[in-house]
């Protein structure tokens, strides 16, 4: 299951050292976790370290129609416990399958990010909820931030659950179709958790807004506090997909946007100064657009992944694929071009409309993706892992089990 190729980053550690003093920052190994084929592919695929003797890796994965269309099904879990040697088959996580309603809706979970809770011990996976009309007909007035959580013992999972949200936002505007898919969060030391979620204001115009929530989780219920800043573009469907890290002591969040993707950085996590779009160091747009972003940290550095235009990809949807990392300038908020490296090669294929990343020791970090083929050119297709292996310890790894 994990055959695979090999692709050699050289990072430097630093882009402006001299080239004598440069050392290679990580090696990346490709392999693949599962393969999909015929009618059932599988997609939005992410990973959540459970730390412990050994640790084990899950990884969250659903299935779905293999044109990718928000086609999605039951949830799957596949599992590891030997630092990703062997991975288990997949298994269908009972209580988040695809429902009918009696209404004559489904009603599934999806786009899902599970991570660890260090402070209560538990798996807490986010993410939306979608609702089809008579199975096929998408209903986003459905939509709501949904979440799930695994048992730390006997490994099951609970119910589909709802975060509710206050009636209103700082413009006195309603919360429409509020989401959490496709995220990153930061748990904060207490144990409260920072949620990106992003929203419509008005049921007229799909024009989304990213906020950062802070929460409070007890183990089994996740209860909003409080927001802070509201982000929002007025062309297409504004900023959504929001996801967020903390590094140096501040607090930074990406936006994707459907022309382009926008940064901004805060102090507390909860509101941030103007954001800007994301460029290169040289000033050029970074060209990653319609998709997602996430945020990698080790030691001094911080790190983006993402996809983009301009990579002799004209042919993959959106240009998603390859799969690039590259150093953050954390002061001027750009990308280091001299930095950066292709995770995951292009394979006719989108790579890019549903990722996570996952540290699983102060040595490795993963980077999880699935794919989704190019209409007609394959019946199959794979959930892939780059596997970076540090030159230097992370000093930044604590996975805190909880006891």
């Amino acid at each position: 299951m994990n055959s695979g190729f090999i692709v050699f980053a050289g990072l430097m550690i630093a882009a402006t050292a001299p080239a004598a003093e440069r050392q290679p920052a990580f090696r990346v190994d490709v392999s693949t976790l599962l393969t999909g084929r015929g009618k059932q592919f599988f997609t939005q695929s992410r990973g959540a370290l459970i730390p412990g003797s050994p640790a084990r890796v899950v990884v969250t994965t659903q299935e779905t129609d293999p044109t990718g269309a928000h086609g999605y099904a039951d949830l799957f879990t596949i599992e590891t416990t030997d630092n990703g040697r062997t991975w288990s088959s997949p298994k269908r996580i009972p209580s988040l399958r695809r429902t009918r309603l009696p209404a004559g809706y489904d009603f599934v979970m999806g786009d899902v990010c599970p991570q660890w809770h260090a402070a209560t011990g538990r798996v807490l996976a986010t993410g939306k909820t979608f609702g089809f009309l008579g199975g096929t007909k998408e209903d986003r007035g459905l939509e709501r931030v949904s979440y799930a959580v695994r048992a730390p013992q006997s490994g099951e999972w609970s119910e589909l659950r709802l975060l509710t949200l206050p009636a209103t936002d700082h413009e006195g505007r309603p919360f429409l179709e509020p989401n959490s898919g496709c995220h990153q969060r930061v748990d904060l030391p207490n144990g409260e958790i920072l949620l990106p979620v992003r929203y419509r204001k008005d049921a007229k115009v799909r024009d989304y807004t990213t906020i950062v929530a802070r929460c409070r989780f007890d183990g089994e219920k996740l209860t909003y506090v409080e927001h802070g800043s509201e982000f929002t573009i007025p062309r297409e469907r504004g900023l959504y997909e929001p996801s967020i890290t903390a590094f140096g002591g501040k607090f930074y969040l990406t936006m994707r946007a459907d022309h382009s993707a926008f940064v901004a950085r805060g102090g507390d996590g909860l509101n941030y100064e103007p954001f800007i779009e994301w460029t290169f160091d040289d000033g050029q747009v970074l060209g990653s657009y319609n998709t997602q972003q996430h945020w990698l940290t080790h030691n001094d550095t911080l790190y983006l992944v993402y996809t983009r235009r301009g990579a002799n990809n004209d042919h993959v949807m959106r240009h998603r694929a390859p799969l690039f990392i590259a150093e953050v300038d954390p002061v001027r908020l750009c990308v280091r071009r001299a930095t950066e490296r292709i995770l995951i090669p292009e394979s006719n294929a989108d790579i890019g409309g549903g990722f996570g990343v996952v540290e699983v020791s102060a040595g490795e970090t993963w980077v999880i993706t699935s794919e989704i083929p190019t209409k007609g050119s394959r019946d199959f297709n794979r959930v892939l892992m780059a596997r970076l292996t540090w030159a230097e310890p992370n000093r930044l790894f604590s996975p805190s089990p909880k006891n």
